[in-house]
C-alpha cells in the first residue's frame, strides 16, 4: 500500500457528513442563544433585586414612619414589620486605621490574624517547625489579617444597641430599617 492510498483511507475514514455538521452547528447555535439568555435573565434578576431593595429598605421604611407606624397587616393577612439592619465593610485604603482603632479600643479579639507559610513536595520536615523560625530560616511567610464580614456586622449592631459611639465612616457601617413582608 502506497503512502497517498494510506492517507486517503484514512481521509476517508474521517469524512464527517453534512447533517452531522449540521447538527453540530445547530447545538452551537442553540448554545450561543442559551447563554445570551441566561445573561439576560441574571441582568433582569439584578434589576428586580435592586427595586426589591429599594422598596423594603426605603420606600415602605419612610412610608410607615411618616405615619409614625413600624408594623402594618394588610387585608390579605400579611404583615409588615420594620425592623433595624445593619452592614460594615472595612475598605482595603482604610483597613490599617480601622484595625488599628480596634486595637486602641480593646476590640481588637474580632480581628482574624493569619500566618500562611507555603511549603513545596516533599518539605512535610520544614513544615513542623515553629513560626518563629521561619524568618531566620528565609522561608517565604505571608500575614493576613481580617475581620469576618458577619462578625463586622454583629459587632457594629452591638456597638449602636448599647449606643456606644465608633467612627462609622471608617467601618463602612450603615444602620437603616428594613421591611419585612410576611404572608
Amino acid at each position: 500500500m502506497s503512502l497517498t492510498s494510506l492517507f486517503e483511507n484514512e481521509a476517508n475514514a474521517l469524512k464527517i457528513g453534512n447533517d452531522q455538521l449540521s447538527g453540530i452547528s445547530a447545538l452551537a447555535r442553540r448554545a450561543k442563544q442559551i447563554e445570551k439568555e441566561i445573561a439576560d435573565q441574571e441582568d433582569t434578576l439584578k434589576e428586580l433585586k435592586f427595586q426589591f431593595r429599594k422598596i423594603t429598605e426605603e420606600a415602605l421604611p419612610e412610608a410607615l414612619a411618616e405615619l409614625g407606624m413600624t408594623s402594618f397587616r394588610m387585608d390579605d393577612g400579611s404583615s409588615i414589620d420594620i425592623k433595624p439592619f445593619y452592614s460594615a465593610s472595612i475598605s482595603e485604603a482604610r483597613r490599617a486605621e480601622a484595625f488599628q482603632w480596634l486595637r486602641d479600643h480593646g476590640f481588637d479579639d474580632i480581628i482574624k490574624n493569619t500566618v500562611s507559610v507555603r511549603f513545596g513536595r516533599g518539605e512535610d520536615e520544614l513544615c513542623n517547625r515553629l513560626l518563629s523560625t521561619l524568618g531566620q530560616q528565609g522561608f517565604p511567610v505571608e500575614q493576613s489579617e481580617k475581620v469576618e464580614p458577619s462578625t463586622l456586622k454583629a459587632w457594629v449592631k452591638e456597638r449602636v444597641e448599647r449606643g456606644q459611639e465608633f467612627p462609622t465612616e471608617l467601618f463602612g457601617a450603615f444602620i437603616g430599617k428594613k421591611a419585612t413582608i410576611k404572608s
